[in-house]
């Protein structure tokens, strides 16, 4: 049951094995004891780089990061305060005050290099070790608001194959939302805010095949911003990153071939929870993808369904899609 499912494509067009990158958010540890947990894990060596990150080497497939999820307490922690003198006294004050603030409310945060698809069953049994260190998820605490990120490598950069991407996800959203059960403290936020419908519309019509730069012009007229369940920046900065620069200067957009999705809680506290879940819905996002008369006829029958607003009050979508457009058992 707790198998991870293998997505369509497991290659690059280059014909290198398609690779993951995971974040996952979390309370419970102190930063140094959750860098300790996973260099021992997988035998790194912990570097430090200022006081609120650590850089773990060693991994073949690229450095892990233990951090605090603080891009200003971060860029602080790298600073040199002077000591005995006013100016170094009232620095070392305002961040130590801005410390303990987001003590209660900042997660902790693995981020894992690029991983072959092969390797993802090695970050379930990481999560099972961090559980049994002590790691606590969203659910622990009404103020947590801590997800679980991934960001799969494209098979292809061609807009063919994203645009098939990009209408299997939006047909699928709904969907993927009741699985995943967002806890409250994210919903509230504007982490995994849903996609404008007019621009739903566009996409899933009939007709949509547009070539790269229409594909990205339009993206980003209706999402400039990180705060999507599916965020498509840095796969457009990657490959047009003047076009994507006219739009959004956000210097936390880092350009990367990877959808990075951002939908999922991180539960890590729970026994029953693991990558499995979310990483096993994504992939009913790619066989989608992958199947272009399913698609088609996906996108067909939801469109259908928008257009029917008693049907769409009694929200039978996902039932719909369940039981005529879904590969699961």
């Amino acid at each position: 049951m707790n198998a991870l499912k293998q997505p369509p494509w497991l290659e690059t067009a280059e014909g290198k094995m398609r690779r993951v990158g995971v974040e996952l958010e979390m309370s419970g540890l102190e930063l140094d004891a959750l860098a300790e947990c996973v260099a021992g894990f997988f035998d790194l060596e912990i570097k430090s780089h200022g006081r609120y990150e650590r850089v773990l080497e060693g991994d073949p497939a690229g450095d892990w990061i233990v951090e605090l999820d603080y891009d200003l307490l971060k860029r602080l922690g790298r600073e040199t305060h002077a000591d005995d003198t006013l100016e170094g006294d009232l620095g070392r004050a305002a961040e130590g005050a801005l410390a303990w603030a987001a003590e209660a409310i900042v997660p902790v945060e693995v981020v894992g290099p690029p991983l072959p698809l092969a390797r993802l069953g090695e970050v379930e049994g990481l999560i099972a070790h961090l559980r049994e260190a002590g790691a606590k998820g969203t659910s622990d605490s009404l103020v947590n608001a801590f997800g679980m990120q991934f960001n799969p490598e494209v098979p292809a950069t061609d807009s063919d194959t994203i645009a098939a991407y990009l209408k299997a996800f939006l047909c699928l959203s709904d969907w993927l939302v009741e699985r995943a059960d967002i806890n409250f403290a994210r919903r509230v936020t504007s982490y995994v805010d849903p996609f404008p419908s007019d621009y739903i519309r566009k996409v899933i019509a009939s007709d949509y095949r547009p070539d790269l730069s229409v594909l990205i012009d339009d993206y980003l007229a209706e999402n400039p911003t990180r705060n999507r369940m599916l965020d498509m920046l840095p796969l457009f900065l990657h490959l047009d990153e003047e076009r994507v620069r006219k739009v959004t200067q956000d210097p936390l957009v880092k350009a990367r071939p990877t959808f990075h999705y951002r939908l999922p809680d991180c539960e890590i506290h729970k026994p029953d929870w693991g990558l499995y879940l979310a990483w096993n819905d994504w992939v009913e996002v790619e066989r989608l993808a992958a199947d272009t008369a399913r698609l088609n006829g996906c996108c067909a029958a939801y469109r259908n369904f928008l257009d029917r607003p008693i049907e769409r009050l009694l929200d039978a979508w996902k039932d719909t899609l369940e039981a005529e457009w879904l590969e699961r058992p």
